[in-house]
């Protein structure tokens, strides 16, 4: 694809580029593991366009796409970021995404805010398992999708190795477009396997030369299943006739069948770039073989109440429908919303419909309501430059949008609509935290709603039973950047603290007790004395209160009473202050005074009552069990089943799903798996995903129990 436009329009750094029409847009995201070199590639499209004067480096912490404060320190991204550009006419919004598994919520944004993926590899340590979890996932939505690999002209890297590990990996359609030049350890150049020319960086600029003798049979090698994939996937029928017999095919008429098929999502050419080497070709495969929004199909969208819309298409004068991808809120600067817009024509100062549905469990009330946008700007990292306006297909950051949270659809006040949100991952790491003064707690709730409101990935819990604070994280790098924020960002201090998993009691046998509360201290007194007999029920079984009174020896009006203050005492526990469960009282005799009975004489005798039958029986404590769902690959089954087993969990059983993975399903307490969610990631390589759901109760092992009841 080298020789067609092989100028590139270089953009005018500081100046934010613009389209005036959709299909002059590009919207690509860079997907790969972290440290696969994405960052330093969007350096180098940025500097190759001449948007900015140098690239940067991660290690330096200059990058443009990297400009958080944890960013830079930890050297690695861990937010969303874009990097517009304009290469041949052609604006392209390049959305740099992290490659941590913790940060897997801005990475499903990038992809839903991008027409193609480029998936980024490097060429010393090839694909990991997030990546290749990643490509089946684009592969279920057909998004158009290319490979590069980076680091080239490391001393590790090998080109043929990690190529075929792609092939291996991502199946059928991948193929190179480019071949690198080597030569003593240093990159030269690519050749282009279609044109068949040899592109010269040796000099510092782009040359093109004809390949020596010496690579004829490597070009063979590659190219020709190149030129078959391309042909099986053109709409000429006639081509590969003409292939087998010899003819030759037109250079122009593979490039054009080349994009064709890459648009379709279902052909992956292979790119290379090293230092210096590749920005071109890719900027070329970008701007030529990659769709515009026009291509992209349309996100499903409804009405308020559900009711689906059709006909709303990529049109800069449609309705308008757009979508917050990407929440950020800074004490001092205020909210900035990330929106991809899919129809119609944002401006500054109108008035938008803000509607977030879907995410109330994790924090994220539903709202609707109507908001005055303020200035819209095209950002380069951090840099925010002003934007006359955002059409359809383009990405824009819109400010002061004081309601609006990621996920949320921007509509017509007099036409409001939503999007339905992307698919996110549940956070299954628990984090009890504190604030570590009465400042920093009164500041603590502010905070927190923030970062709820920038990250879907993040649940906030207040567990009214444990009466802790727990964040619900992706992980433990996530849960680090998370607690960073609140200090530096929010200048809010807390402290992790032991998680505390809300266990229950009950009672181990059939006792009998009575309950007197008999008090005569001049004037009115206090008379009750109530007989009752508590009895455990199978797991599950609740609550129950039996009224076997007879001759009214406890007056009607005070038998709820009785029932009241053992309800109560159930809810303040019996000896570990946890939740009683699986009761049954009964209530068989008592006494009472025509004068000093009263209903709270008869609540107090039934709380009495139980602490004594608790003082008679063993009293258990109940753990809860959850059912664990674990997704894996064949390779660490295995080691998945040993590790349920040595948390006390029982494996229920194993089935295929698809190809090369597994689900496992077990039973595992709770107190067991606070931790599951970075143990299953070190098991399996970062592969494995799990799902928990609540099962019952059952009674914890003595030695534990013994050690609950000391702690407590």
């Amino acid at each position: 694809m080298a020789d067609k436009n092989a100028n590139a329009a270089m953009g005018a750094a500081g100046r934010a580029p613009a389209a005036d029409k959709a299909d002059a847009i590009r919207n690509v995201v860079l997907v790969g593991h972290s440290g696969s070199g994405k960052t330093t590639l969007v350096e180098q499209l940025l500097a190759a366009t001449g948007t900015i004067q140098r690239a940067g480096r991660v290690e330096d912490g200059n990058t443009v796409s990297d400009f958080d404060e944890v960013e830079v320190r930890q050297q690695r991204s861990v937010n969303l970021a874009l990097a517009p550009l304009t290469h041949n006419g052609i604006k392209i919004n390049l959305l740099d995404t992290p490659g941590y598994a913790d940060f897997v919520g801005d990475l499903r944004a990038g992809l839903r805010a991008a027409d193609a993926a480029l998936f980024v590899v490097s060429a010393c340590d090839g694909v990991d398992g997030l990546t290749q979890m990643l490509w089946e996932e684009c592969s279920r939505v057909g998004m158009p999708r290319a490979v590069v690999i980076t680091k080239i002209d490391h001393q590790r890297a090998d080109f043929d190795e990690v190529l075929a590990t792609c092939q291996d990996v991502f199946g059928d359609g991948v193929a190179p477009l480019y071949l690198p030049v080597i030569t003593n350890g240093r990159v030269n150049g690519l050749i282009g396997l279609l044109t068949q020319k040899f592109y010269n960086y040796a000099t510092g600029s782009r040359t093109e030369n004809a390949p020596g003798p010496e690579y004829e049979t490597r070009i063979e090698e590659y190219r020709g299943p190149l030129i078959e994939g391309i042909i099986q996937e053109s709409e000429d029928e006639s081509l590969m006739e003409r292939y087998l017999e010899g003819d030759p095919i037109d250079t122009g008429v593979l490039v054009d069948d080349l994009e064709k098929a890459v648009a379709r999502g279902s052909f992956y050419p292979v790119l290379c770039t090293g230092l210096g080497v590749g920005a071109q070709e890719l900027l070329e495969l970008i701007t030529q073989g990659f769709p515009s929004p026009l291509e992209h199909p349309m996100p499903e969208i409804t009405t308020l109440d559900g009711k689906p819309v059709t006909g709303i298409a990529c049109d800069a004068d449609g309705p308008l429908v757009a979508e917050v991808v990407k929440t950020t809120s800074d004490p001092y600067v205020g909210r900035i919303s990330l929106v991809r817009v899919f129809s119609g024509t944002l401006r500054p100062d109108m008035t938008v419909h803000v509607s977030g549905h879907g995410l109330a469990e994790r924090g994220h009330e539903d709202h609707d309501v109507d908001e005055r946008i303020g200035t819209l700007t095209c950002p380069l990292g951090k840099q925010q430059r002003p934007a006359a306006k955002g059409m359809a297909g383009d990405i824009v950051a819109v400010a002061k949008l004081s309601r609006a949270e990621t996920g949320d659809t921007l509509s017509e006040v007099d036409r409001p609509l939503l999007m339905t949100s992307w698919a996110m991952p549940e956070p299954l790491l628990p984090v009890a935290i504190r604030a570590r003064s009465k400042a920093d707690e009164d500041k603590l709730a502010q905070a927190l709603g923030r970062l709820v409101a920038e990250d879907p990935t993040l649940r906030l819990e207040n567990n009214a039973e444990t009466r802790q604070l727990v964040l619900w994280c992706m992980g433990e790098a996530h849960t680090d950047v998370l607690l960073d924020r609140l200090a530096r960002r929010h200048g809010v201090e807390v402290e992790r603290i032991e998680l505390r998993v809300p266990l229950r009691e009950t009672f181990g046998g059939r006792c009998q007790a009575m309950g007197r509360n008999v008090k005569q201290t001049g004037g009115h007194g206090q008379y009750a004395i109530c007989h009752l007999e508590v009895e455990p029920l199978p797991s599950g079984g609740g609550f129950e209160f039996v009224d076997k009174i007879v001759g009214g020896v406890v007056p009607r009006q005070f038998i709820p009473s009785v029932e009241k203050g053992v309800r109560a005492q159930m809810e303040r526990g019996v000896v570990a202050g946890y939740p009683m469960v699986d009761v049954r009282v009964t209530l068989y005799d008592g006494k009472a005074h025509s004068v000093d009975s009263s209903d709270m004489a008869f609540q107090i005798a039934g709380q009495l009552a139980l602490k004594e039958a608790a003082a008679k029986v063993p009293t258990l404590l109940l753990e809860p069990v959850d059912e664990l769902s674990v997704l894996v690959a064949d390779d660490y089954v295995g080691p998945v089943m040993s590790d349920l087993s040595s948390r006390r969990g029982r494996v229920l059983g194993t089935e295929p799903v698809g190809t090369g993975r597994t689900l496992v399903k077990a039973e595992v307490p709770e107190l067991e798996i606070t931790r599951y969610a970075i143990d299953l990631r070190s098991m399996s390589h970062g592969t494995g995903t799990f799902q928990r759901t609540f099962l019952r109760y059952e009674p914890l092992p003595s030695h534990l129990a013994d050690k609950v009841a000391a702690a407590d």
